[in-house]
C-alpha cells in the first residue's frame, strides 16, 4: 500500500470515472487500473463496483477512503513540519468559521493573514459548529473559530479572546428607558433570536433560561437581519460585542449593557489532538490577536506562544 494507491482511490471516489481520475492524477489509465487493482488485491477488498456507470464506491470502499484522507492528511503535515524548519511558512490552511463570528472577523483576517503570511495557500468556509466538528474528524479542514467549550475528547480548544454580549433595543420597547439590563429579567416577548443551528441562539436562551418555554420567540438568518428587523418592527435582540463596530452612531444609542451576570462567550481555536503544524497554528492565532481588542485576550496569549 502506497500513498500515490491511496491518492487514486479518492480521486476515483470524486470522480466516478477512471479517465477522469487519471487525468486529475497526472497518470495513464491504465496505469491508475493497475494500480487500483493491486492495492484491492492487497487488501483482499473491492473498493468498487464497477458494473455501475457511473462506477460506484462499495460500503468497505467508503470506509477505507475515509481512513486514506486522514493517511494523506497526517503525511502532508509531515512535509509542512520539514519545511516550517527549513524555510518560511508556507502550505495549505483549510479554516471554517462559524456565521456569528465572521463578519466581525473574517474581512481583516484575510487581509492580515495574507500580508503576513503571502506562500500559505488559505481557503476559508463559513460552517455551523456541527459541521465544523464533523469536518474536522474527517480531517477535510485544519481548523475551526468558533465558540466554546465543546467538551468533546478528539479535538483541542485553544481559548483566544472572550466577547461580551449587549441588548440592542428598539426606542418602542419598555426596556429601552433601562440602561442596564439584568440577564435574568430579560423578557422573551418581541425578543428576535437567530434561526436553530447557530450557536449564538443557545447562548441567547441562556440569559432567559427560567422563561424559554413560555412564549414563543421570533426567528432571523443573520446579525445585521436582526438588527434591521427591530429597527423597522420594534422588539430586541442580544448581539456580541465585535458586532458593535458595524453599528452606525444612531443604532448605538440602542445598545444597553447587560449585567447579572454578564453575557460572555469565549472564542476558540479548535484543532484535532494530533494536530502537528504548530507555527501555522501560531500565524493564525496572532493574526486573531492583531484584530481584537487588546483587553478582549486571553491573558495566557498576552505572555505565551502555543506549543503543541
Amino acid at each position: 500500500m502506497t500513498l500515490q494507491q491511496l491518492q487514486y482511490i479518492i480521486s476515483l471516489d470524486n470522480n466516478k470515472h477512471f479517465l477522469n481520475a487519471a487525468e486529475e492524477c497526472g497518470v495513464t489509465q491504465p496505469t491508475l487500473s493497475a494500480m487500483i487493482q493491486k492495492l484491492e488485491d492487497e487488501l483482499d477488498v473491492k473498493l468498487f463496483d464497477r458494473s455501475h456507470q457511473p462506477l460506484t464506491t462499495t460500503e468497505i470502499g467508503k470506509e477505507i477512503i475515509a481512513q486514506a484522507k486522514i493517511v494523506l492528511k497526517h503525511a502532508e503535515f509531515i512535509k509542512e513540519m520539514i519545511k516550517n524548519k527549513r524555510e518560511s511558512l508556507e502550505g495549505s490552511l483549510n479554516l471554517a468559521i462559524i456565521p456569528t463570528i465572521a463578519p466581525s472577523l473574517l474581512p481583516k483576517f484575510l487581509i492580515e493573514f495574507r500580508k503576513s503570511y503571502p506562500k500559505v495557500d488559505l481557503q476559508i468556509q463559513e460552517m455551523k459548529t456541527s459541521d465544523i466538528v464533523l469536518n474536522l474528524n474527517q480531517s477535510k479542514i485544519d481548523m475551526g473559530i468558533l465558540a466554546t467549550p465543546l467538551e468533546i475528547d478528539s479535538l483541542l480548544e485553544i481559548p483566544v479572546y472572550y466577547e461580551k454580549f449587549f441588548a440592542y433595543i428598539s426606542p418602542k420597547e419598555e426596556i429601552y428607558k433601562q440602561e442596564v439590563l439584568s440577564a435574568n429579567n430579560m423578557p422573551l416577548d418581541n425578543l428576535w433570536i437567530l434561526q436553530e443551528g447557530h450557536c449564538l441562539r443557545e447562548q441567547v436562551f441562556n440569559f432567559c433560561i427560567e422563561k424559554r418555554d413560555s412564549k414563543p420567540v421570533y426567528e432571523a438568518g443573520s446579525i445585521d437581519t436582526l438588527i434591521k428587523i427591530i429597527d423597522e418592527n420594534g422588539g430586541y435582540t442580544v448581539i456580541p460585542e465585535l458586532h458593535l463596530q458595524f453599528l452606525n452612531d444612531h443604532q448605538l444609542k440602542n445598545i444597553r449593557n447587560i449585567e447579572k451576570p454578564q453575557g460572555v462567550r469565549e472564542v476558540s481555536i479548535v484543532i484535532t489532538n494530533d494536530f502537528i503544524r504548530e507555527r501555522l497554528l501560531n500565524a493564525v492565532v496572532d493574526t486573531v490577536k492583531s484584530i481584537v481588542p487588546d483587553e478582549m485576550i486571553d491573558q495566557r496569549l498576552k505572555k505565551f506562544a502555543i506549543r503543541l
